[in-house]
This record gives C-alpha cells, sequence and structure tokens, in this order.
C-alpha cells in the first residue's frame, strides 16, 4: 500500500518514466489491472495524445501489413493513401462527396481502429484523464485543499475534482476505448457556439456566488465532450460563420476560449469534418480560414466495381431473421446494377447523387418482401427473387433533373432501370448454354404451352403448381439450370473470397440445395431467356411461353 504522502507520490509519478510496456500507443501492457488513481500513479501513467495514438498506431498496422479501417470497401487506390497521409500528418481532414460515399463511417473507423484506450475517472462525461491535471492541483485535491488557479483552464470536471477529494488515491479508474471517444454531430442551423464550445454560466454566478475562474461555472460543449477522441461535424458548411469561426482556435492551436468570460480548455481532439461538394465550391459555404486550416481535403467517391458495392451491401444491411435468409448472389448483383445504372442515368440529378445507402435499403426491403409474400406464411426461408423487385420502389430515392421530379416519373425511370439491370444480370449467368439445349427447350414449350412465376408460388414440389412442379415437366430447362447454377457457383466462390478477404459474415448468401433458392435460379433463367438472339421466351402476365 502506498503511502499517504500525497505530495511525493503525486512528484514521483509525474517526473519518472514509465513502469509498463506498451502494447498499442500509449496503452499499458497490463491496463486492465488498473482500476484506481494510485494504480495509475504507481506505473508512472503517461497520456499519449490523439495526434500520437493516430499516427502511431496507423503505423503498427501499416508495419503488420493490417488493413487500418476495417469496413471501409473499394477505396484502397486513392481514399485510403490520402487518409494514410492525412493522419501521419496530424492534419484535421475535411471529407468532400455525395450522400452515401462512406464519409461518416470513414471518421467513425479512424476513432475505432486508431485510438488506444484511455483511463479516465470513473463516471465523467468530458473523459478526464486525473494524470493531465497539473501536479500542484492534484496534491490540492488529494489533500482537499482550495486550489488556486493562475487563469480560468479546464483540466477536468467538478464532479471529478469532488470525486478525487472524496476518494483520494482510491478514485476509480475505466478504460474507455476509441468508439466511446467518437463523437458525430450534424451540422444544422440551429446549432449554437454554446452548443459547440460550452459556456460560462452567469445564473450559477449570480445565484450562487461562484466565481469565474471556478469550473463549477463553466458547462462543457460538444467540443469538450469529445475531448482525447474524434469529432466527426457532419456537413460542415451549414453552419453559420459565426459558429465557424468558433472551431479556428481549436484547429490552430488545441485550445479555445469561450464566451465574454475566459474559459480555457484543450480539447485534443482529431476534428474530421464533411461537406457536399456542392456546398464545398460555393463561396461563403465554409469561411476561408477555417478553409485553410482544415489541412487535408479528401475527396470521396462511390464504389467503381460492382462487387465492392454489393460486399457494402451484405456487410451494412440489417437483417432480423438471418438465420432463416438465403440472399442469391445474382440478388445482389442486380440491386448494385440498378444503383449504378441509376448513378449514370440522363434523367437523375448527378450533382445530388444516387447513395449506396439505396442499394442497401433496397436489400433489406426485398428480403422483407420475400419473407411477407412466401417466408412467414409457409415457414419457409426467405429467398429474394425477380418478382419481388418492385418492392424497391420505396426504397429507391433519386432526384430528377431534365423533367418533372413527380412520383410517377420517377418510377416510371425505375422500372426501365431496373429491366435493364435484370437484363445486364441475366447475360452475366445465363451464358455458355448449348443452341441445341436451347432449340430443345422451344420445343419444350410447344408441347407444355407455358411456365406459370408468381411471387406466392412456392418452390415446394409437393405441390402441384409449385415452381419444381412445373420445371419437371422441362427435361431441358433441368438441364440448362445445371449449367447456370455452375455458373452462379463459381461467381459465389469469387464473391465469397472476396467477403472474407473484407471479414464480412457471408452466412445468408447461398444454399444450392434450398427449393426456395432454385425458384430464383429458374426465374433467372427464364428471364435471361427472354434476352437470348433469337429469344427463346416471352412473358406475357406472370407466363413464360415460347416465342
Amino acid at each position: 500500500m502506498i503511502s499517504e504522502n500525497f505530495r511525493d507520490i503525486v512528484h514521483k509519478s509525474y517526473n519518472s518514466n514509465p513502469k509498463y510496456k506498451q502494447t498499442v500507443s500509449g496503452l499499458p501492457e497490463n491496463y486492465k489491472e488498473i482500476k484506481t488513481l494510485e494504480d495509475l500513479l504507481s506505473i508512472n501513467y503517461k497520456h499519449a495524445s490523439v495526434n500520437d495514438q493516430l499516427r502511431e498506431n496507423l503505423i503498427i498496422k501499416l508495419k503488420e501489413q493490417q488493413f487500418p479501417y476495417s469496413g471501409i470497401i473499394g477505396y484502397d487506390d486513392d481514399i485510403i493513401p490520402s487518409l494514410n497521409r492525412a493522419i501521419l500528418s496530424a492534419h484535421d481532414i475535411l471529407l468532400v462527396g455525395q450522400i452515401g460515399q462512406a464519409k461518416t463511417k470513414i471518421a467513425e473507423t479512424v476513432a475505432n481502429n486508431l485510438l488506444s484506450p484511455i483511463p479516465i475517472v470513473e463516471g465523467s462525461i468530458t473523459n478526464d484523464i486525473p494524470t493531465l491535471i497539473p501536479e500542484n492541483e492534484l496534491v490540492s485535491l488529494l489533500e482537499d485543499k482550495e486550489i488556486i488557479r493562475s487563469r480560468p483552464e479546464f483540466y477536468v470536471s467538478t464532479e471529478t475534482e469532488d470525486n478525487i477529494r472524496n476518494n483520494r488515491l482510491d478514485t476509480k479508474i475505466v478504460w474507455i476505448d476509441g468508439p466511446s471517444r467518437y463523437k458525430y454531430l450534424l451540422a444544422t442551423p440551429d446549432i449554437s457556439v454554446k452548443d459547440l464550445v460550452g459556456q460560462i454560466d452567469a445564473i450559477k454566478i449570480a445565484k450562487r456566488g461562484v466565481e469565474i475562474y471556478n469550473m463549477e461555472s463553466y458547462s462543457p460543449g460538444q467540443l469538450l465532450l469529445a475531448r482525447h477522441g474524434v469529432f466527426c461535424i457532419d456537413e460542415l458548411p451549414v453552419l453559420d460563420p459565426r459558429k465557424q469561426v468558433a472551431l479556428l482556435s481549436v484547429l490552430q492551436e488545441g485550445i479555445y476560449t469561450t464566451g465574454s468570460y475566459p474559459v480555457i480548455f484543450k480539447p485534443d481532439t482529431r476534428i474530421i469534418s464533411t461537406a457536399n461538394p456542392i456546398d464545398y465550391t460555393h463561396s461563403g459555404k465554409i469561411i476561408e480560414p477555417l478553409y485553410d486550416r482544415m489541412k487535408s481535403h479528401i475527396i470521396t467517391r462511390y464504389p467503381q466495381k460492382v462487387d465492392d458495392e454489393m460486399m457494402i451491401m451484405v456487410q451494412e444491411a440489417r437483417i432480423s431473421n438471418s438465420h432463416n435468409v438465403v440472399i442469391p448472389v445474382f440478388i445482389l448483383r442486380t440491386l448494385a446494377e440498378i444503383t449504378r445504372i441509376a448513378r449514370d442515368h440522363p434523367e437523375i440529378n448527378h450533382e445530388k447523387g444516387v447513395s449506396v445507402r439505396m442499394s442497401i435499403h433496397s436489400l433489406e426491403i426485398l428480403i422483407s418482401e420475400a419473407e411477407r409474400v412466401r417466408g412467414i406464411i409457409n415457414n419457409i426461408k426467405a429467398v429474394p427473387r425477380f418478382s419481388d423487385i418492385y418492392s424497391i420502389r420505396q426504397t429507391s430515392k433519386f432526384e430528377l433533373s431534365e423533367i418533372d421530379d413527380s412520383h410517377e416519373n420517377r418510377m416510371n425511370i425505375l422500372d426501365v432501370i431496373i429491366s435493364e439491370a435484370i437484363k445486364k444480370v441475366c447475360a452475366y449467368y445465363v451464358t455458355d448454354i448449348p443452341p441445341e439445349k436451347l432449340m430443345n427447350l422451344k420445343n419444350e414449350f410447344k408441347v407444355n404451352k407455358n411456365f406459370h412465376v408468381s411471387q406466392d408460388i412456392t418452390g415446394n414440389s409437393k405441390n402441384p403448381n409449385s415452381y419444381q412442379s412445373q420445371v419437371a415437366k422441362f427435361r431441358s430447362l433441368k438441364e440448362i439450370m445445371d449449367i447456370v447454377i455452375n455458373n452462379i457457383s463459381l461467381d459465389q466462390k469469387n464473391f465469397e473470397q472476396s467477403l472474407l478477404e473484407n471479414s464480412i459474415n457471408i452466412h445468408t448468401i447461398n444454399d444450392t440445395k434450398d427449393p426456395e433458392y432454385l425458384s430464383s435460379v429458374t426465374e433467372l433463367i427464364l428471364e435471361g431467356l427472354r434476352f437470348t438472339d433469337p429469344p427463346i421466351l416471352d412473358r406475357k402476365e406472370g407466363l413464360y411461353v415460347h416465342t
């Protein structure tokens, strides 16, 4: 047990080298055993700043050839190198891009992956690290003496000061990780300067006689709540100039003086802000000094590869009953193609963009549609198919630019995009089929007349109207299915490898033995045979017939 000669204890701890090995920047190897202020002082703990943590932990990951930003997909060639340069340079960052380009996810991922756990006094909302209190002030707190301040600088909250006075060396310490020190703020017109930087409470001063220099008179703002972490300001240009000015001294010197009463605090915060290209390029949207002090400006983009968009969909989609869901890879590819075609469509507003969230939300709604129509009623797995695809009308969000931006016009354009995407995806899988098998199938359709498709029809072979029962009538269709399933399986294997490389769960993707999965494949093939040259089948009101 350390003796209670507080002055000697604190002085020795503050002025001695650390007694611990670090696993990552600033983190003692046995940090989970450090539970009190006494423990912290006994190892001569030295805090590593946010800049040091981000830089040093990035260097560790790069040396070990680990990807530093798990969950960020498709940016390896341009955006990730820019982000690495900014972090190594200790820059605050402005991410510029259209909606749904992972800007806020990048900021959150930086905090999650590159910040080390830090020790704070239990219950602190401003991430109070006790060993950052000046030596004399910490001694005064431990001895329960009045603190004489030469200037009103915020080190810890009055609640933490009281905690230390009451518990002394037994003050409890908890270690909080990077995700707990990520602060997100959506910039809106009603955000005030006080919201950002806090305020001196004049009412407290008047009613309770609290001195200006007493930190009890200060109420912290968002910047201080994000102390020792990453502060993401989403849509920075929305803040009016007066509020943007409030960020300047923090960015330039890491210090802010608030209000007409001086309160100084050092937030030790990395600011990562975002902006839409329209606002970014508009004169006056970001004041020039702030524009200049956001040292790295990184331009984001949408995924360039279909497979990247597909992986993002699988990673981000929220699936409530995932163990009872099968997502065919060709359905993922179709949804990704719909979004990509929409981004390039001449009638759709390119400045507003088409978010990756459209793909994600469409996948979620398509799964729910399969549940609603077949899965829940028949107690079978939910497997989306092409006949469910128009349910995504409620999740397809874009604006028109060249024609009237009405709901009717948007849906008409979406229907054309869906047809184009399905045609493209069918050509991807329904290929390499011997001509004689196609001719045999056409002849079988002349005999058997048609194939009935509907959302309501299940794949169960016990039902005479099921897809399996209908397939059994077409010998050539079964042979073609074997070829197409092989093509799908090859694509599936490559896609699963990509998912594994990005540490993304793959269990909801494929089940080639499930009757509902085979029904989805059947619709893919029937639709694909409409686009052969010459076409083998035609579709009329839910029936596929020979041409």
